[in-house]
């Protein structure tokens, strides 16, 4: 625990520097696929193959350093992990900037995808632990925001900067490298989580003791009820809600100039529209997440999501439905998604299980959308219609697995408390459960 600082963090300090990880993987999803896809395909000679691989490699380094930087994370502590992962980013993303060929890209796309995926768990456990009571979803859900403002910071940039070719892409990853330097100076001012420090200290100090503190320090505990309960419900709705996301993100472009014959420029354009309304949508659910009327916002997000992805599945891929897809889905991400998946990966499992049952969960979910990503450009131009009702499809089962399954989960025990019980409607030392209600698992 050397690395703990004596000082301390104000909680909105550390919600913004640690959601600042959430802003680097947006950016560097969107920016990816704005650069790679758009405006270095020509000039560098990539071809949708060549693109699709790109992409989907850096959706699986996502995976991987999620599932090493988590378990790392709650070994050794937030801010070590978060230290050298953004070094990582900053490597891959200069690597990114300066490319002329696929051997840095290849490189790049590895380096940026490991590093953001160890930063997150560990950057979002962060945010939590240092959270006051009865505020802990605020600070989480806080980080959507930051990945909302990553989007609309690329977006923004794409849309006006009137660059072309190289240059534009270019201008995008010295967007990314910049920030990526900036947050890494500040983050060197937070402390260590006091929560985490605690929870291995007497981990390490009682390593046989017959107590839940210790016993739920295990890795092997990730995978014995109740635990894996959570394990199986966040990872499965992530992974679900996340193949249209990611699609969108990463193939947006891609979609819309192929599918509609449209421009870069225009796309993000269109896509900045929605955005606003979601970021307002996103502060007045701040104000919700911790009580028990997340539940009816989140049931009203998801139907926005799968109304969105049913447009293109029933009538065809154009302009229209391609905008729908964006605006509906933009607002319905406000009140549930990633957004909401955040908070229950903090609150249904112990603290040094955290990070790691994030990362695990992380990972698979890019790992699916990674794999999925590397046929997505054929995919969707050979099969639009299976393609459309194949997102419509898990937009469905993730909203089933959140309105129906989530709920009635445990949640788990924290530094102080004893074994995982049923969430009560209005819980004294456990998170505010997702509806007013719970029944075991």
């Amino acid at each position: 625990m050397s690395d703990v600082k004596a000082r301390a963090s104000s909680p909105w300090k550390t919600a913004v520097l640690a959601g600042m990880a959430s802003y680097l993987d947006a950016g560097a999803l969107v920016t990816s696929g704005i650069a790679i896809g758009g405006y270095y395909a020509a000039p560098l000679g990539l071809g949708p193959g060549t693109v699709g691989t790109l992409l989907g490699l850096q959706t699986l380094a996502f995976a991987a350093g999620a599932l090493f930087g988590g378990r790392l994370g709650d070994r050794f502590g937030r801010r070590r992990i978060f230290t050298f992962s953004l070094l990582l980013y900053a490597a891959g993303t200069g690597l990114l900037l300066v490319a002329t060929g696929p051997v840095p890209l290849y490189a790049g796309v590895l380096a940026t995808g490991v590093a953001i995926g160890a930063d997150l768990p560990v950057s979002l456990a962060l945010a939590n632990e240092e959270a006051p009571p009865g505020r802990k979803g605020t600070m989480v859900v806080f980080s959507g925001m930051l990945w909302l403002a990553g989007i609309v910071a690329v977006l923004g940039l794409s849309s006006f900067m009137g660059a072309q070719g190289l240059r534009g892409g270019r201008i995008l990853f010295a967007h990314l490298l910049l920030v990526a330097i900036v947050v890494l100076l500040l983050r060197r001012t937070l402390a260590e989580s006091a929560e985490w420090s605690a929870a291995r200290h007497t981990a390490d100090s009682h390593p046989t003791a017959d107590s839940e503190n210790v016993e739920f320090s295990r890795v092997r505990e990730l995978f014995r009820p109740p635990v894996v309960h959570g394990l199986l419900a966040t990872g499965l709705y992530y992974a679900a809600w996340n193949l249209g996301a990611n699609t969108l993100g990463q193939f947006g472009t891609f979609l819309w100039t192929a599918l509609a014959g449209g421009e870069v420029e225009q796309f993000s354009r269109l896509a900045l529209l929605g955005l606003p309304v979601g970021f307002l949508a996103g502060l007045a659910f701040l104000r919700v997440i911790d009580r028990p009327a997340r539940y009816t916002w989140f049931a009203v997000g998801s139907a926005l999501i799968v109304v969105a992805w049913a447009l293109p599945a029933l009538f065809g891929a154009n302009r229209f439905t391609l905008v729908a897809v964006l605006l509906l889905s933009g607002l319905g991400n406000a009140f549930a998604g990633e957004a909401v998946y955040k908070v229950w990966t903090q609150e249904l499992f112990p603290t040094l299980l955290r990070a790691t049952a994030t990362g695990v969960t992380m990972a698979f979910t890019r790992a699916v959308a990674g794999l999925a990503a590397l046929g997505t450009p054929a995919f969707a131009l050979g099969h639009t219609r299976l393609f459309f009702g194949l997102l419509f499809g898990c937009a469905l089962c993730a909203a089933v697995i959140g309105l129906a399954w989530v709920p009635r989960l445990a949640v788990a025990p924290g530094p102080e408390q004893g074994p995982a019980k049923t969430a009560d409607p209005v819980p004294r030392t456990a998170p505010v459960p997702t509806q007013p209600s719970a029944s075991p698992a």
